[in-house]
């Protein structure tokens, strides 16, 4: 109450025996500062405060006829519920959370079987990547085939049917080995990159109902200020009943509630307010490893689809030299030429491709070791 519990700051609640209590007086500056800072604060003081004086003031008239009236105590008990549900509309509106996440703790399985997945996904590249050596070193063999049957022209035979007869049977022999990258390879691709956008996406809704819990805590120190204030506001009513009524069993029973430690309530829910902050912060922190994690394996994914489509490019340009060189023996000069000038680009697409491979495995895997320690470190 910034204008009533300013007063009671300089005229503190008495207890028993007419002596202040003043251990409620850290209590009331406290929060008479956080009514100065808070305007939601503020309009649940000046609430508190009209219920506080029109419940006194009814009492008052009760007193002027040296009994208490029904309506008057109907008055009393009216205003405590108003303020017993001002603190649970508070309360409502902030909507306190359980400390163990089971969402997170979903998240975070399918976190660890999207990154199994992809790697998987890389062991299959793995496996295509040694197709394409293969077939690398098909070329190679072809070439150097040629280069002998061109530097000894005599093993053909007059009608030169057996010109390049083992250039050819390496060209073959690549045409048949084919593309490497299947249909159902480019659909372990699509199912491993969407299922890491999907992650991703659910990782950022995640980390904005954080980040709005995170704020909420401002609002959870202020319910400790409410519940404190409305608390005291009561004693104070009922204090006042138990002089008017003055019977000494309920004057004694309401000597016995003012003894509680109003303030150390506060204090206890700062303190749950506290170790909650502490706990969504460690939350947020195994978020962002997961997050950095799946955006790394998503820019790595897509490098390497990158890579595939260039290095396909590669080598259906690669099988359709080798087709053409096979058609006769006249052509197979055209086409080797044709083969040599390109190796050069496809060597270096395959290299690129497989240093691709390992990074996203060694990025996949340090992603995971980082979530693992942050899970250690914060175990939820």
């Amino acid at each position: 109450m910034g204008a009533c519990f300013s007063r009671w700051r300089s005229d503190p609640p008495v207890g028993g025996g007419g002596q202040p209590n003043i251990r409620y007086v850290a209590e009331l500056s406290s929060y008479a500062a956080a009514c100065r800072l808070d305007p939601e604060l503020q309009t649940f003081d000046s609430t508190l405060q009209k219920q506080t004086s029109r419940a006194i003031s009814s009492l008052a008239v009760g007193v002027e006829v040296r009994s208490l009236s029904l309506d008057s105590l109907r008055e009393i008990t009216s205003c405590l519920l108003e303020m017993n549900q001002e603190v649970v509309k508070v309360i409502l509106d902030c909507k306190r959370d359980i400390w163990k996440s089971p969402e997170l703790f979903d998240l975070v399985e399918d976190y660890f079987e999207n990154s199994l997945q992809t790697l998987d996904f890389c062991t299959a590249l793995e496996k295509c990547l040694k197709k394409v050596r293969d077939s690398q070193l098909i070329i190679h063999v072809a070439l150097q085939r040629f280069a002998e049957e061109e530097a000894d022209e005599a093993e053909a035979d007059k009608d030169g049917k057996n010109k390049y007869s083992r250039t050819l049977e390496e060209l073959r022999l690549f045409k048949a080995a084919g593309d490497p990258f299947t249909e159902e390879f480019f659909r372990i691709f699509q199912s491993v990159h969407g299922q890491q956008l999907q992650m991703l996406e659910k990782l950022q809704l995640r980390r904005n109902k954080l980040d709005k819990k995170l704020k909420s805590i401002k609002a959870w120190r202020k319910v400790s200020s409410i519940i404190f204030a409305a608390t005291l506001a009561a004693i104070l009513i009922c204090s006042v009943v138990a002089a008017a009524v003055a019977a000494p069993p309920v004057a004694a029973a309401l000597a016995a509630a003012a003894s509680i430690p109003i303030g150390s309530m506060g204090k206890w829910i700062d303190s749950l307010m506290q170790d909650y902050e502490t706990a969504l912060k460690g939350q947020k922190e195994l978020l962002s490893s997961m997050q950095v994690g799946t955006f790394v394996a998503i820019k790595d994914l897509e490098s390497i689809r990158v890579l595939i489509d260039k290095l396909e490019t590669e080598i259906t340009s690669l099988l359709d030299n080798s087709d053409f060189a096979i058609k006769d023996a006249e052509a197979v000069k055209f086409g080797i030429e044709e083969i040599r000038k390109k190796l050069e680009v496809f060597t270096k697409s395959v290299e690129d491709l497989g240093e691709q491979a390992d990074k996203c495995s060694r990025d996949i895997r340090r992603a995971r070791t980082v979530v693992l320690q942050r899970i250690i470190k914060n175990p939820e």
